[in-house]
């Protein structure tokens, strides 16, 4: 015998926005950056904030669009909550690399280099540099300018703090003093910092 009782229709299942659960918090800046409002950051749950990394242009955190914020990317960590408000500490920046493509060019030397600087509050900052001279050089020169870059990095960053440094670094005035330091050795055309990294540690 057929079954003559009409199917009820299935409920639908309730769908949950996920966007209407997410909070938006304001990013505080760290104190070399004066504290300042930078941003918000999204998020679901509180504690998925905790650690996380946030990176932004330099202009947009400084609020100035000059030539050089154009081409710098600065890294924050996500420290503590507060309400809706997250503070960081700065960790690193970094320069576009089509920005450091423009300084290569043939017929002239390159010398890469990475010093672990350890600030006077007990820091250590990862610096990462690039050297261009004016023209081609030898070996013998290449050594004693690399040399020179190490060390002038090393001693000139050791006799900051921190904050001092990192600001240094951010806004080329580390890779001028290195600079100034080394120009005797050979006619050189550039050194900027390219790269820096802060050493973490984590509970």
């Amino acid at each position: 015998m057929a079954d003559n009782k009409q199917q009820q229709p299935k409920k639908k299942a309730r769908v949950v926005d996920k966007w209407k659960l997410k909070n938006w918090y304001t990013i505080k800046a760290p104190e070399i950056f004066e504290g300042k409002e930078i941003g918000q950051v999204v998020a679901i749950e509180e504690d998925s904030l905790k650690n996380r990394v946030i990176r932004l242009g330099l202009g947009e955190v400084t609020g100035s669009f000059g030539q050089g914020a154009a081409f710098t990317a600065v890294s924050f960590r996500i420290t503590g909550i507060s309400g809706k408000t997250v503070s960081t500490k700065f960790i690193g920046h970094e320069l576009s690399p089509s920005y450091i493509k423009t300084l290569l060019r043939r017929r002239r030397s390159i010398i890469y280099n990475v010093e672990n600087v350890k600030t006077t509050d007990g820091h250590t900052l990862r610096l990462k540099s690039v050297a261009i001279t004016a023209f081609k050089v030898s070996e013998n020169i290449r050594h004693d300018l690399r040399k020179a870059i190490g060390e002038n990095i090393r001693t000139l960053g050791g006799e900051l703090n921190l904050s001092a440094l990192s600001q240094e670094v951010i806004f080329g005035k580390f890779s001028a003093k290195v600079f100034g330091k080394i120009k005797n050795i050979t006619p050189m055309r550039r050194l900027e910092i390219k790269k820096s990294e802060l050493a973490e540690s984590f509970e």
